[in-house]
């Protein structure tokens, strides 16, 4: 785990309350893997706490942030302009298995939990393969797929009105593919909505296949100390 002052050399509007950062760093890029996420400071030091943002991709020395503004704190980070600095804490967490080979995979994103996606795609396609299944509320909420890497993938989306591909959820197209006789799947990652990730997470027990799980809760410290994130996987 690193501090590290980086450069932003892009923050743009996806879509919506969308936003994609693109910043440059010296350390952090060559130890990140698919999955984790980093704590992001804001300027305003009336907001002590950090806010944790999912890593999107990683290319030689720069890191990808893919985020929602939902507060003040996510709402500063979109009036950053290239240029700036801002000071990130990670990588954290522990992120996906990805030391994969000759498998058959399918990976679901849904809504916000498209954030990790890309960066376990790059990871995963060029020594196995993948099938996509991405999902949102609308259009503006799977238009960041549009910056994906989706060469040799099968991909399938959903979206609850319908307004890009079909009218259903992530777990209807799971579904979907698991009739298909001929679809041996070795392993399911995801990540987004709890009761998404959920619903995976019985088909595969069901289907008695390997499931990764990324899972997510608000926090404060981001490295375990405050407890604040902890999440109940198993009843006792």
């Amino acid at each position: 785990m690193f501090l590290e002052d980086v450069k932003i050399i892009e923050n743009i509007q996806i879509a919506d309350n969308y936003y994609l950062m693109r910043v440059k760093g010296d350390k952090i890029p060559k130890y990140s893997k698919p999955g984790q996420f980093f704590m992001l400071q804001c300027k305003d030091k009336s907001r002590v706490l950090r806010r944790p943002i999912s890593l999107h991709n990683v290319d030689a020395d720069t890191l990808e942030f893919y985020y929602e503004s939902l507060g003040r704190g996510t709402e500063e980070f979109t009036k950053l302009s290239i240029g700036e600095t801002i000071n990130i804490q990670g990588p954290l967490g522990n992120g996906y298995d990805t030391d994969l080979e000759e498998k058959n995979i399918v990976v679901i994103g849904g809504g916000m939990g498209m954030a990790p996606i890309k960066y376990l795609i790059k990871a995963l396609k060029d020594s196995n393969k993948v099938t996509f299944i991405g999902g949102g509320r609308n259009a503006g909420a799977v238009k960041i797929i549009e910056r994906f890497d989706f060469e040799n993938i099968q991909v399938k989306i959903a979206t609850d009105d319908g307004s890009v591909g079909i009218k259903g959820n992530t777990v209807d197209l799971l579904k979907e593919i698991l009739k298909d006789q001929n679809q041996n799947i070795d392993i399911i990652y995801t990540c987004g909505p709890h009761p998404m990730m959920e619903a995976v997470a019985k088909i595969a027990q069901e289907n008695n296949i390997r499931c990764q799980i990324s899972l997510e809760e608000r926090m404060a410290c981001g490295i375990k100390a405050c407890v604040g994130c902890s999440i109940l996987t198993k009843k006792v």
